[in-house]
């Protein structure tokens, strides 16, 4: 009987994920009690103050005790200057009933402190310098102004909403029953009744209101499927931001509700200054966020019709559950200037191999090894590019992770050799649920060894996911983290190579019978932390394993790692998808602003499953997406079970060659993507960047989201709406920033929105003016085989002639870059003159050279070029212009890559 029930359960929730989300599976914040009481906090019901007698200062920070007089609390306040213009403000109890808990693993490495200076100070406030920052701490109620340049940019309690909930003994009893503060009585039982021993939790929610006069827009909070710009929350009846790492299937765009990941970091920006906050907080975490311009419509209309304008202000109120108070504020001036503050504590994407960044065909799930290999061959007949094949969870033997199914897959070897021997890689999935089965040897050493996550009465928690009956690891335990990336060795995993790479999915963790799909906030991790605490870091150590594991595997290639679930700091170790979309537009549309604001959240390895992972998308839809596809960074297609098979191959010629041609367009400027993965690590800018990263003087892109730049080399505005002829494109910079298109060549400047008629053969994008960007246009079937092949150099000259771009080149597969075995080029194009030279000066040896030259809005009357370089003395070039003249074109300069040289038009 229990077996049929177990059955029929798995049915169930197989069903489940295939109909849209139930929004009643998952919480409000008026359901979430310590949202619900902290938003609905007024400012005089928490009254903390800093003892300025108490202060002490040293080189890099002051310090101070904190009391909250009500609830007899006191705390240690540090507020410390970082390194790269940044401000940390930490808070934690002096002497808590309970530790609380502290995140471990987001941050890279030691923090970098900064030279601080005390100005000023006496018991009311203290004003306080590094550079050309300045922070102004008043005691009563504790409130913290921060300037640039004597500008006031952030303030931290401005509105009183500061609180740490605190719990403290009974003054008569010492310990046992316990006292708390301002809470209403569901809270208490919330927190009470999970807990077993003598010294209750209680509630112990944290959170403060962040506000940054003049801004404009305020951006990030991955993940949400919403717009770029974050809207208000404060009123009109919208939820705040949720980040609470969740399984939502069949998620709805336009919404505030959690999703896979938590990333709890914004940007204030305006076209003076950008500054940012990063909210350092691993329990579940709800962000309000207000903005003037929308909150103040009627006062807005009166000061239209005043001619007063009053200074905009957005501002974002944190609400965690649990944990101490950690916030560090990024003080820009500029987008490029946060983004790459919040890279310096949270880290960067190292560079992957190369063939990541090619296409990726997936689907849950290929049937067996034939199958794998039927489709790559399908895709070489087709002419069409693909570096990876992906296995979902059905090559399993049984749904046992680091298994292969006996009989479907019953010579892994074979076919990754198969794969391999034409370029390919192959990636299988790793979850973190683990099969309750006797004989399955993870499962009993896991149990042997006490390595499961425990329930609240200590014993093995036990929930349901894909293989039925599951535990979990416990992944806070070190001596489970060495345990598990053992298993990633070629003698543990059986059947794999180095060219084997990894998924790990349903690691928010999912569990189909937990509370809001995941593990109960009650069970017990290492060091006796409650899931409640960890919740949202649970997937980032699960990639953390993971990544050492496959070093361990393979020293000397570099791992690639896809993950759902994330955190801060999740982008040293793996790429993100966007989850469980659908075949509609607008998932489609959603796509952009999910994974730039990943990008501005140090995930810049995103993309989304092309054609919708739900349902069956029309030929129209599948193209598009195809077409938009290859502008992020990861360019996968998946699909689940129950959908058809939609292979690009399937299809008849004309669709087969619109996505071809898309194909071969994300192949060609693959040196392009490489280059900007090395910048992102050497320099932590984004890979992607919105409008406003770019342009951030210009007030109309705030809203931009449909277009995203690469680099800042590319403008991509790919058509996202079914049946249109015609799409709108905003071109920045003004009337001396040039856009050409990439297709035709035919020279914009940026005034603003333009319109461009489509087909569906047409994929808006422009190179920017001013940009040289390397490419490899011979048609190849994996980027393994292009290794060798000759560049293109497309110089898009800007208004005064000149161009100029970098291409980086290794070996696209090992560390050896890190030992100077690489190749960063500069090139620059200047008085008819093209100059090629080494940035670094370090070697890699290539064969690759340069094929063509192809120079845009180019000068008139040019005759011929000549080459100088070391090796070919002078050489003179045949030289030709397109029938319109919008290109020229310097044909077969023949030099390698590798060597300096100049090339001068005649």
């Amino acid at each position: 009987m229990a077996l049929n029930f177990k059955c029929v359960y798995i049915i169930v929730v197989a069903l489940a994920i295939t109909s849209a989300v139930d929004k009643g599976n998952f919480k409000s914040c008026e359901q979430s009690s310590f949202c619900r009481r902290l938003r609905n906090a007024k400012p005089q019901d928490a009254d903390f103050v800093l003892n300025l007698d108490t202060l002490h200062v040293s080189d890099n920070a002051v310090e101070a005790e904190l009391r909250n007089e009500e609830a007899e609390a006191t705390f240690k306040f540090v507020l410390t200057s970082l390194h790269g213009n940044i401000f940390r403000v930490f808070i934690d109890e002096e002497k808590p009933l309970h530790s609380r808990y502290q995140v471990d693993g987001a941050l890279n490495g030691e923090l970098q402190v900064a030279k601080l200076e005390v100005l000023e100070r006496d018991k009311e406030k203290v004003v306080v310098r590094s550079g050309d920052n300045k922070a102004v701490i008043t005691a009563e109620p504790i409130r913290i102004e921060f300037f640039k340049n004597d500008v006031l940019v952030a303030v931290v309690n401005d509105k009183g909403l500061f609180n740490m909930e605190h719990l403290r003994p009974k003054a008569s009893e010492g310990e046992g029953e316990a006292e708390h503060t301002k809470e209403d009585p569901g809270a208490w039982e919330e927190n009470f009744k999970s807990h077993h021993d003598s010294k209750p939790r209680g509630p112990e929610a944290v959170g403060v209101d962040v506000t940054f006069p003049g801004a404009l827009r305020i951006y990030g909070l991955p993940e949400h499927a919403d717009k770029l710009a974050l809207r208000t929350t404060q009123s009109g009846g919208l939820d705040p931001y949720r980040l609470y790492n969740l399984d939502v299937f069949e998620y709805e765009v336009d919404s505030t509700m959690a999703l896979y990941g938590a990333i709890p970091v914004v940007y204030a920006h305006s076209d003076k200054n950008t500054v940012g906050a990063f909210w350092h907080n691993a329990a579940e975490t709800w962000v309000d966020i207000g903005n003037s311009k929308d909150t103040n419509v009627v006062s807005s209309i009166v000061n239209l019709v005043s001619g007063h304008q009053p200074e905009n202000t957005v501002d974002a109120h944190f609400m965690s559950e649990s944990g101490v108070f950690d916030l560090f504020i990024l003080m820009g001036p500029t987008p490029k200037d946060t983004v790459r503050q919040y890279a310096s504590l949270t880290g960067v994407a190292p560079l992957p191999q190369y063939f990541a960044l090619g296409y990726h065909q997936c689907r849950w799930n290929y049937n067996d090894e034939d199958d794998v290999i039927n489709v790559v061959d399908n895709f070489d007949t087709n002419d069409l590019p693909v570096d990876v094949m992906w296995l979902d969870i059905e090559y399993t033997d049984g749904k046992k992770y680091f298994t292969w199914d006996p009989i479907k897959f019953a010579h892994p070897n074979a076919m990754i050799s198969n794969l391999t021997s034409v370029g390919r890689k192959l990636v299988v999935i790793i979850d973190p649920h683990i099969k309750r089965e006797g004989g399955y040897f993870l499962h009993e050493e896991c149990l042997a060894n006490d390595y499961y996550v425990k329930n609240k009465d200590g014993h093995v928690y036990e929930g349901w996911c894909w293989p039925g009956s599951s535990s979990y690891p416990d992944l806070l335990d070190p001596k489970v983290q060495d345990y598990y990336k053992g298993l990633y060795s070629l003698d543990k995993f059986h059947g794999t190579t180095s060219d084997v790479h990894i998924w790990n999915d349903m690691n928010e963790p999912s569990v189909f019978n937990g509370p809001e799909v995941t593990m109960p906030k009650d069970c017990k991790h290492y060091g006796n932390w409650e899931h409640r605490h960890i919740h949202n870091i649970y997937g980032l150590l699960y990639t953390k394993i993971t990544y050492d594991g496959l070093i361990e595997r393979s020293p000397d290639r570099r791992p690639f790692i896809l993950t759902r679930s994330h955190f801060a700091g999740s982008q040293r170790y793996a790429a993100v998808w966007t989850g469980d979309n659908d075949a509609q537009w607008p998932h489609l549309q959603a796509s952009f602003p999910m994974c730039l604001s990943e990008a501005l959240g140090g995930m810049s390895f995103c993309g989304a499953d092309v054609g919708g992972f739900f349902h069956n998308p029309d030929t129209e839809l599948l193209q598009r997406w195809y077409q938009t596809g290859i502008w992020l960074p990861f360019y996968r297609a998946h699909a689940h079970i129950d959908t058809r098979r939609r292979e690009p191959y399937l299809f008849a010629e004309d669709v087969r060659m619109r996505i071809r041609n898309a194909l071969r367009l994300r192949y060609a400027l693959l040196p392009l993507w490489y280059t900007l993965f090395r910048e992102h690590e050497t320099t932590g800018e984004p890979v992607i960047r919105p409008l406003f990263y770019v342009f951030p003087n210009d007030p109309n892109v705030v809203d931009v989201d449909n277009e995203l730049l690469v680099g800042d080399r590319i403008l991509a505005r790919p058509v996202t709406e079914a049946g249109v002829s015609s799409v709108s494109v905003y071109l920045p910079g003004g009337a001396n920033e040039f856009w050409y298109d990439v297709e035709d060549f035919k020279q914009y400047q940026g005034t603003g929105v333009i319109t461009i008629p489509v087909t569906l053969d047409k994929n808006p994008a422009f190179y920017r003016g001013g940009s040289i960007i390397p490419r490899k246009d011979r048609p190849r079937r994996s980027s393994s085989l292009t290794h060798h092949d000759p560049y293109t150099l497309y110089i898009a000259l800007d208004s005064n002639k000149s161009a100029s771009g970098t291409l980086y080149i290794d070996d696209g597969q090992s560390f050896n870059y890190r030992n100077k075995k690489y190749l960063y080029l500069n090139f620059e194009f200047k008085d008819n003159t093209l100059t090629s030279s080494l940035i670094d000066k370090t070697d890699y040896p290539t064969d690759a050279w340069i094929e063509r030259v192809v120079i845009l809005g180019p000068p008139a009357g040019i005759n011929k070029a000549k080459l100088n370089s070391k090796s070919l003395g002078t050489v003179s070039l045949e030289t030709s212009y397109d029938g319109e003249n919008r290109s020229l074109t310097v044909r077969k300069p023949g030099v390698n890559i590798r060597e300096p040289f100049t090339l001068k038009l005649h």
